[in-house]
């Protein structure tokens, strides 16, 4: 099974749970699979089909992802097809004849497809040795992407009940997940889930505050890379792709109101690197594989946590560090409401509204982002800082906001409830702007009540009085603000508000240390060759190499085709066809600077990573104080950090390959022997499968030192 893995793939090991699911295809078992993007989850049906004598029918909803999947598997050497509405009749009929001689492996096909009698009797007429159902949750109604035609498919369950069946997603709660088992028959299969975590992803939430300036620095942060921009409707995408053209930047909107030819050339030329930004509606990214995404910016509240977590995943899915930045305002929740408002179907109003209160309380929250998302896909996350998100980098101080909460609502209602928040802060501001003079507003009590705050300041508390329920926001295209009922409760009854101090904007996507220490310049002349490649064989460039691998040659210059089969990603195939051509730059480039690679390369040697900063580093205090003999709690105590955070030192050090004294902190006795054999059972090294078998007696510390122990 390496083997395979290796030749056609170019990894040496599989990654959790990906072992796992194939030994039970390939025992002809059913089976459910959650995995979020990027964890592996194609691999788990396109390796076992290798193995299977006849053909592997995989049920895609997307047309792009079909085609991207297809190119990427004949590249690794799998002969594969897509049977879709954009090929020609004799383009179907050859690739059903090749089907039908078993020259086809695997065959992607869309679900409406399924509910033709001829491809039914065609179907008949193979050798079916395995079904994958992909994006399985569009089968439920309970769903955030629901498809009537997945729930075709009970009838290809009941015309195969001997074939093999995994239904695999990325996105589902338990109520989803309850729906796919129930629609596909899966009750007796079993279920793998793997961490919702997306360790590579940062999560950066904002108050909406100059917006398109924001968008364009972060975007002046991640030059020359693929960049995805959400917008809430088709005119904001045209909108704001006009706008950023104006300021140099190359970029393209992209929704379901333009030609099917203009969205079908803007998504080919965003995938084979010839336009970084897409400027779209959630339409966009669907159906696309594309790996090296390093920035997503949602410029209005998305509809749902699971279509955010879906829309944010469409990032780093190569596994690099990426960044996910949403910015919001209470206007966005009305735009929401005002749609959810024409939903007649009374259950989906309340679904729908259910949904949009779960995702501002996302937004205003202060605790982590990360474990926020996990704990509502059922997660339990052991961390208490992830460091990758803003409220884990910058946390948000509380404060005593009763006296200006009560400025805000007088002011509200001292000028009629009749004005938007820009004037009601300019009458507490005491602006001179004619409009309050005329109106006689710079005679009211509330007129300059406040001088110790900022504009941008007020409107951030103002908006966090809105989210509180106190203020309420009418009218679409003037909006105004009126006082609600909790608000007048709250004057009358003189309760108190603590909110969260206002805080400057987040700094996204400065350059951080790289994962390992390779050679910008050659890495960038490597991608040169990639995009070449790439357009001379009429394929995205992720199909020849992603950047991992790039990056692994920048860093060991492989000198022949025996090192260069030993970087990541790079299987026997790929080995053949491209070797010698991205050999030929490396050697060039070593011809001109005269570098060398930083060590020879091992087969299948983990690329050294970067040594943590040193002079006054925090890793060196905890490393001398335990190399001193003190215990994980008394560094903790001395140094006053938690003790998670002192044990995260220590994981960081040994991962950079540092040498750290542990000898008097060696777990012993029953209690280690029970979490050795946890990690064992689970087969991987990942805490939550094991802290689920072990139970509450088991702390994560508790498990994350033994881990040391065991790697």
């Amino acid at each position: 099974m390496h083997d395979l893995l290796k030749t056609h793939f170019g990894y040496t090991d599989f990654r959790p749970l990906q072992q796992d699911i194939i030994n039970t295809i390939l025992s002809h078992k059913d089976a459910l699979v959650l995995m979020p993007t990027g964890g592996g989850k194609s691999l788990c049906y396109q390796l076992p089909a290798m193995y299977f004598s006849g053909v592997t029918l995989v049920i895609s909803p997307l047309i792009a992802l079909m085609k991207d999947q297809v190119d990427s598997l004949k590249a690794n050497g799998i002969p594969a097809a897509c049977l879709n509405s954009t090929i020609s009749f004799q383009e179907q009929r050859d690739i059903e004849q090749a089907v039908y001689r078993g020259d086809i492996k695997i065959l992607y096909v869309a679900p409406e497809r399924l509910a033709l009698p001829s491809f039914q009797d065609y179907l008949k007429s193979l050798e079916l040795s395995f079904i994958a159902i992909d994006e399985a949750h569009c089968i439920s109604e309970w769903g955030h992407d629901f498809r009537p035609d997945y729930r075709n498919l009970h009838l290809l369950r009941r015309q195969f009940p001997h074939v093999p069946c995994i239904a695999l997603t990325a996105t589902a709660t338990e109520r989803v997940r309850l729906d796919i088992v129930k629609q596909l028959d899966l009750d007796a299969a079993p279920q793998f889930v793997a961490s919702f975590n997306r360790e590579n992803l940062h999560y950066h939430v904002e108050q909406k505050n100059k917006t398109f300036e924001r968008v364009c620095d972060l975007l002046d942060k991640h030059r020359d890379v693929p960049v995805i921009i959400y917008c809430f409707s088709r005119k904001d995408t045209e909108k704001w792709a006009a706008n950023l053209r104006v300021e140099g930047y190359d970029a393209l909107a992209y929704h379901a109101g333009l030609e099917a030819d203009v969205r079908r050339q803007t998504q080919d030329k965003f995938i084979r690197d010839e336009v970084p930004i897409i400027v779209a509606t959630i339409a966009f990214g669907m159906g696309i594989n594309k790996p090296d995404v390093r920035l997503i910016i949602h410029t209005s509240l998305p509809k749902t946590i699971e279509g955010y977590y879906q829309e944010t995943g469409r990032a780093g899915r190569d596994g690099l560090k990426s960044d996910c930045v949403l910015f919001y305002s209470y206007g966005d929740k009305h735009k929401q409401d005002f749609f959810i408002n024409q939903i007649e179907d009374e259950q989906e109003r309340v679904h729908a509204r259910e949904k949009l209160g779960q995702i501002i309380a996302f937004c205003e929250s202060t605790v982590c982002r990360r474990a926020y998302i996990l704990s509502y896909f059922g997660e339990t996350w052991g961390e208490q800082n992830c460091g990758a998100c803003d409220t884990c980098v910058t946390p948000r101080d509380l404060f005593d906001a009763t006296e200006i909460t009560q400025k805000i609502l007088s002011a509200v209602i001292r000028t009629g409830e009749r004005y938007g928040l820009t004037y009601v802060i300019d009458v507490l501001k005491g602006s001179k702007n004619k409009t309050v003079k005329e109106r006689g507003h710079d005679q009211l009590s509330v007129f300059g009540i406040v001088q110790d705050m900022s504009k941008q300041d007020l409107r951030n508390i103002a908006q966090q009085v809105v989210g509180k329920g106190l203020l309420e926001q009418h009218g679409k295209e003037y909006p105004t603000f009126r006082m609600t009922d909790e608000g007048r409760v709250f004057l009358i009854e003189k309760k108190t508000l603590h909110l969260s101090k206002p805080k400057s904007q987040m700094a996204v996507g400065e350059r951080e240390e790289k994962e390992i220490d390779f050679d910008a310049a050659l890495f960038e002349r490597l991608r040169m060759v990639r995009k070449q490649v790439a357009s001379d064989l009429a394929v995205p460039p992720f199909v020849i190499f992603g950047d991992k691998s790039l990056q692994e040659m920048a860093y060991y210059m492989p000198q022949d085709k025996t090192a260069f089969g030993a970087i990541f990603g790079v299987g026997a195939e790929k080995c053949d066809r491209f070797g010698a051509v991205f050999l030929d730059e490396i050697r060039q480039y070593q011809k001109e600077t005269g570098k060398t690679g930083v060590e020879p390369l091992r087969l299948r040697s983990t690329p050294k990573e970067l040594s943590l900063k040193r002079k006054g580093s925090t890793y060196d205090a905890t490393k001398e104080l335990l190399a001193q003999g003190l215990t994980f709690e008394a560094v903790a105590k001395k140094r006053g950090f938690a003790l998670s955070t002192i044990i995260g030192h220590v994981e960081k050090l040994r991962a950079a390959g540092e040498s750290v004294s542990l000898d008097h902190v060696a777990p012993s006795g029953e209690r280690f022997d029970r979490v050795k054999e946890a990690f064992q059972k689970t087969g991987s090294l990942s805490l939550s499968p094991v802290k689920e078998l072990l139970g509450d007696e088991f702390s994560y510390e508790e498990l994350r030192v033994g881990r040391l122990f065991l790697v």
